[in-house]
């Protein structure tokens, strides 16, 4: 699509496209839960997410990165950009179904580019459903296109018996988490080149959403896990949502990806949480095994899509928790 098609489209609904603002978030988050909730086919569309938040932690984790559609001064749609350093992706991205198939989507896409082309992102991704011909071919005019599937799995965790010496980053002092926030990023660089999960690792601390799992091989650290922990987090009540997980590549890196996968069973049990929510793309053939084996089962699939059209990290041999949503 043009631009000149697109500002078309933008001027016969007279949407007007800006920065999203503290005083915006309540507005976008009734239409995002309502977009979402309408789409699944909810009795009470509102009710989608429950009182897991991804509004208010996204904002605040990068204010700059997101965007809204405005109709006479209301709030029609919105749209967040996440920076992973060289891994970009944008979502959710949703618009009021009253204006669905009238090119408002379209017009949030522009500023999530821009962001992606202003950090010099290396490869640009997203989640959406892999059962909407309307959604990927959304996304395939960007440029993106549909790879493996990525499973939303869980598992109960009412009580434990697993054993792991992971170390917590709240524990740590401001001058540690500097440090210490190099080693996170020295690690996931060595597993995808510009990879980078800082901002994330400090929006969970400052937030206080959660917590960062630190699993160590003596001194070395070799493996992380981000948690959002319960009500107003990405999470929800009674959950651990493991946001995204890494072990080094190493050659034992199933038996480091075990330890983590029991990090983060420990910390939720000891935060009175009952559940564990992990993404795992299905390209990483060993992860998802082994994800499998210790006892997660998928709930729904979804499909990754890439720009461009190459794997990044999901492939065999990485072991990643993730997903795009």
């Amino acid at each position: 699509m043009t631009k000149a098609v697109q500002r078309a489209e933008q001027q016969k609904l007279d949407i007007a496209i800006a920065p999203m603002l503290e005083k915006d978030l309540e507005e976008v988050d009734h239409v995002m839960r309502l977009a979402f909730g309408t789409f699944l086919g909810l009795p009470d569309p509102l009710s989608f997410m429950d009182d897991a938040d991804y509004v208010t932690t996204r904002w605040r984790c990068d204010p700059k990165a997101a965007f809204i559609a405005k109709l006479k001064n209301e709030v029609v749609g919105s749209v967040f950009a996440s920076n992973w350093g060289s891994i970009g992706f944008l979502g959710p991205l949703t618009v009021h179904p009253s204006l669905w198939d009238k090119g408002v989507a379209k017009a949030l896409m522009q500023p999530v580019m821009n962001c992606f082309e202003e950090w010099g992102t290396r490869q640009a991704g997203l989640f959406t459903f892999a059962t909407s011909q309307k959604h990927i071919g959304l996304y395939q005019k960007f440029g993106f296109w549909p790879q493996h599937l990525t499973a939303i799995m869980s598992k109960n965790v009412a009580e434990t018996s697993a054993v792991s010496q992971a170390t917590y980053f709240s524990e740590l002092s401001d001058d540690e988490k500097q440090m210490l926030l190099r080693d996170c990023k020295h690690l996931t660089d060595s597993v995808y080149e510009g990879l980078d999960l800082s901002r994330e690792i400090r929006s969970v601390d400052k937030q206080q959403l959660g917590d960062t799992l630190l699993v160590w091989d003596n001194t070395k650290l070799v493996g992380l896990a981000i948690c959002h922990c319960g009500k107003g987090t990405e999470a929800g009540t009674g959950i651990c949502y493991i946001k995204f997980a890494v072990v080094a590549s190493s050659p034992l890196p199933g038996y480091h990806f075990n330890d983590l996968l029991n990090a983060c069973e420990i910390f939720a049990v000891g935060k009175g949480l009952n559940r564990i929510i992990a993404g795992m793309n299905t390209a990483r053939g060993d992860a998802y095994m082994q994800i499998q084996r210790h006892g997660y089962r998928t709930d729904r699939l979804g499909v990754v899509m890439q720009n461009p059209n190459r794997p990044g990290y999901n492939r065999s041999g990485i072991y990643i928790i993730d997903d795009w949503r």
